[in-house]
């Protein structure tokens, strides 16, 4: 994977910008993925979709990165951060799915980690949300690994595969992370 792809990199994964040339790659895990996704949330699954994914990170409030595992670039899955707010808000809501066969691994703990970590220190946020339908415990236990606490509940919250969505709302700040204003004092 070239070096000017890369974003930030940890141990086991890098986390870059998406690219058109993705595209066989990114359906074809989204499709192998398909049972481990359903309910909770419904990722491009066409090439139109895929295009208009691409066509909506290019919006100032959306950034969207790819998790690869480091050695072989292979996609592990994807983070996008929704909804960013400027101003006196500085906030972002995340998204974010793991693809089979990394699922479970790490991979995705280790992306999250690096995309919070890019947040809050070049794209100067203040904090990132992360909204989870109440029975996806895999995804709140990554929440809960990442660092962000529980704030509340809110029924039918978001539109998700057909249906109002009830979800828990976890929240993390820049002051809670080791990267944030202050660190190192």
């Amino acid at each position: 994977m070239p070096e000017n792809d890369v974003i930030a990199a940890g141990a086991r994964t890098v986390i870059r910008l998406p690219r058109p040339a993705d595209q066989a790659e990114f359906l074809a895990r989204v499709r192998d993925s398909a049972a481990l996704h359903h309910p909770w949330l419904a990722p491009p699954a066409t090439p139109a979709d895929f295009r208009a994914y691409l066509e909506r990170l290019t919006e100032p409030q959306t950034e969207g990165f790819l998790v690869c595992e480091r050695e072989s670039g292979a996609l592990a899955g994807f983070v996008n951060i929704n909804a960013i707010v400027r101003r006196a808000f500085l906030s972002g809501a995340l998204g974010y799915a793991a693809f089979v066969p990394y699922a479970g691994r790490g991979h995705m703990s280790e992306g999250i980690g690096l995309v919070v970590r890019h947040a809050f220190t070049d794209l100067g946020l203040h904090r990132l949300e992360i909204n989870v339908q109440p029975g996806n415990t895999a995804s709140i236990a990554l929440a809960k690994r990442a660092g962000f606490r529980l704030e509340g509940f809110s029924p039918d919250y978001l539109f998700i595969a057909g249906a109002w969505r009830d979800h828990e709302r976890w929240a993390l700040t820049a002051e809670m992370t080791a990267d944030g204003p202050g660190a190192g004092r």
